[in-house]
């Protein structure tokens, strides 16, 4: 990986630090209170959380993909932090997003390509701020879109978010859609970040750069695709609302824009 894409995944960072924080100094005390997409967690637990996990990573550097992740120090972090006023909590992110920032700016090559486990498997550290940025992309809009806050879908974080949904379609397609052996579906994704893609089942569920008669297509606009991945929205509301539908074998569009959820 060059340096200059170690820089564009600063810079994706940057932007979903930027726009957690504008969002932590534009709610009332009221929102801050109010239910996220996130079941178990209202606007501040969502920010709260993202706080946490970039806290614990300062200073933390991967020796091997055999490390354990800092995480430890969550716990503690959400004690201390029980008794912040939300002021106080916008300001906590705001030190921390930026020490955050200057310590990615200070990596090496090396560094960035250490192995390194993350909450996906054994990897690179670039790949583990991959991981981040899908993180940040979606709990701002777990936050935003119960609000009615617009969100911009075309950045580039939202490229980096959509990458790794995309790489889990085998997965998806495979054990939560179930396409029997012999059918292959393609996923149109629209949007300002557009994007198709395809999975064939060939003894298993597997990506595929193209696929010329798909069984199933399913269309959806990014938002969508990646909320009903991340099982924050039902997908029969989604359904009726239209904004997400198939064509092909109407059986099978059903059921894998019932079944996109991979991970919560």
């Amino acid at each position: 990986m060059a340096n200059t894409e170690y820089t564009q995944l600063i810079d994706q960072l940057d932007e979903c630090y930027t726009n957690t924080l504008a969002l932590a100094g534009s709610m009332s005390e009221e929102q801050w209170q109010t239910q996220s997409l996130c079941p178990e967690w209202d606007s501040r637990g969502v920010v709260l959380h993202l706080l946490a996990v970039e806290d614990s990573l300062l200073g933390w550097q991967p020796t091997g993909a055999d490390d354990r992740l800092p995480f430890d120090k969550i716990g503690q972090f959400r004690s201390e932090s029980a008794s912040w006023d939300n002021g106080e909590l916008s300001a906590r992110c705001q030190q921390t997003f930026t020490n955050r920032r200057n310590e990615l700016t200070e990596l090496s090559s090396d560094q960035w390509e250490q192995p390194c486990p993350t909450p996906v498997g054994p990897a690179s550290y670039s790949d583990f701020m991959k991981v981040r940025i899908f993180d940040f992309w979606v709990h701002e809009r777990d936050i935003a879109t119960p609000l009615g806050r617009s969100t911009d879908e075309g950045t580039a974080a939202a490229v980096t978010s959509l990458d790794q949904v995309h790489q889990s379609l085998g997965y998806i397609v495979g054990k939560r859609i179930g396409l029997p052996d012999g059918m292959s579906i393609l996923f149109d994704i629209t949007g300002p970040v557009s994007r198709r893609m395809a999975v064939v089942v060939d003894g298993r569920a597997q990506l595929v750069d193209n696929v010329v008669a798909p069984s199933v297509t399913v269309t959806a606009d990014l938002l969508t695709f990646m909320q009903l991945a991340c099982g924050r929205i039902d997908p029969q509301t989604s359904i009726d609302g239209g904004r997400i539908s198939w064509s092909g074998d109407d059986e099978w569009g059903r059921k894998a824009a019932s079944n996109l959820r991979f991970t919560m």
